[in-house]
Parts: structure tokens; sequence; C-alpha cells
């Protein structure tokens, strides 16, 4: 996965230029901005650091399809765990609200999709100052995933690929994951703890006799897998889903497909863009 077309090195922003009217002007602009929306002070301006621009899909039609196809399957995952059905329904309902990143984004990893993401296009400073009241009057601007937080994520993903998982190892882990007894607010957290002991002792079984000589491969999944969890779910929902969904909520989106309540298809939006 790259970020093709971008220089990594970070640029300098805008506000630090060596041409001084150029830094004028800017600094200038973001004020009446951060006035206007009742910042005060530089720690409000935006940072155009090449890491904090903001960036988009490069071919989001067909890695949006690719991503929903993952996550079809995710929840397939769910509805085909007897053990999980046995739950009581608010601690299901807690356990995909929390788990339905990390186990999405092992699916990206296990069905191999990659993506390219581009800088997303901005408007000129002049046009944002002469549509703030406008905008003051509409919905608040969504934020966009930020380069920085792409690269983070690629990151995550390459790990887990260079550990080269069996399907067998797959599935285990994403029964790790799912039945995580720390979530908050669990009724059946015993019960729930005892299915990912067991979850973990089927993928070690499962390691040894496929790497008998790597005797910390199975902490080293483990490790990796908790960093999926730090992968904020806006993230996600921004860059792979909301060119599909629009405005809609993914997690209600994703309840209504576990429970088959509307057939289980992302509803697409009306055109799919950065």
């Amino acid at each position: 996965m790259t970020t093709s077309g971008m220089d990594m090195d970070c640029e300098r922003c805008q506000c630090h230029s060596d041409d001084k009217r150029t830094a004028i002007l800017y600094t200038l602009l973001s004020q009446n901005l951060n006035h206007s929306r009742g910042s005060h002070g530089p720690a409000h301006q935006r940072c155009l650091c090449h890491q904090r621009r903001t960036v988009c899909l490069r071919t989001p039609h067909v890695t949006c399809q690719a991503a929903s196809n993952v996550l079809v399957k995710t929840i397939s995952f769910m509805k085909n765990l007897p053990s999980f059905h046995l739950l009581p329904r608010e601690d299901q309902l807690l356990l995909l609200d929390s788990c339905w990143v990390p186990l999405f984004l092992l699916g990206l990893v296990q069905e191999m999709v990659t993506f390219e993401v581009m800088e997303t296009p901005a408007p000129s400073m002049l046009k944002k100052i002469l549509l703030d009241g406008q905008s003051k009057r509409e919905e608040p601007e969504r934020m966009q995933p930020t380069l920085a937080a792409v690269q983070r994520l690629q990151c995550c993903l390459n790990t887990f690929w260079s550990l080269d998982l069996s399907p067998k190892e797959y599935a285990y882990l994403k029964g790790a994951i799912l039945f995580n007894p720390d979530v908050p607010g669990l009724r059946a957290s015993l019960y729930i703890e005892s299915l990912q002991r067991e979850a973990q002792r089927a993928l070690q079984e499962v390691l040894q006799p496929l790497h008998p000589e790597d005797k910390g491969r199975f902490a080293r999944i483990l490790l990796i897998a908790s960093t999926l969890k730090s992968i904020p779910p806006t993230l996600i929902t921004d860059l792979f889903f909301r060119p599909v969904i629009g405005n809609a909520d993914i997690v209600e989106l994703i309840t209504e497909m576990l429970y088959e309540i509307t057939g289980g298809q992302l509803a697409p939006a009306a055109q799919v863009a950065c």
C-alpha cells in the first residue's frame, strides 16, 4: 500500500513561509476564520504540514466496494458464531460497537485489500472566508482523514501481512478479538472471558504444528492485534464508508446487517467521491 504522488517529507507550514507577503496574508486570513468561529490564538490555526493534510481514496469506487465486501464478511462471521448469539442482546451490541473496527481491519488483511490515497482538493482560503457565513447555517464540515493517520493504519496492516497468518489463525484470532471481556457494561463478562480464553487456547494449539520453532509467535500475534484497537472508528468510517453511506451512522447500519433488518446491504450514496 502506498501513498503515491506524495512526497513523504514534511513540508513547512505556510504560516512559517519565507515569503513574508504569503505569510502575512495567510496569518490575516487564518485569524479572520478563527475569530469568526470563536477560536483564539495560533493553536487554533490550521496547520498545513504535509503529514496533517487531509487525504481521500485514489480509487473510491474500487476500494469502497472491496471494503464493503470485507465488512459484510465480518458481520457474517459474527452471525455464524452460536456462542455469540447465546449472549444477551445488550452484550452483542456492546461487542459489535467495540470490536467491529479491529475485526474489519483483520478482514482487510486476510482479503489482501490494498489502497492508495491522494490529497483532498481543498478550497482556497478566500473561498472559505466568503462562504464562512453560509457554512454556519449548514451542517458542520466533516473532518477528513489525515495523511499521518492513514500512514499509521497502513503500518498496522503491513505488520499483520508480515505475519502471513493461516485461515485457522485468522479465525481464532477473530474470536479472541470479538469476545473482549474488558468492554464496559457487559452483563455476561465472565462467560465472554471464558470464550476469549477458549479462542486463544485454540490459536495456540494451531500454532504449535504450524510454527513449532517460533515460540514467541502467539504473543507476537496478540501484541500486533492490540494495535488494531488504536485505530479510531472515525478514520475507518470516513476513509472507506463515508463515500458510500453519506451521513448515515455506520454502527446503525452494521447493527441492521447483523440482525438482517434491511437485508444486510450497505446503501450507496448518491455519488462515490472524495
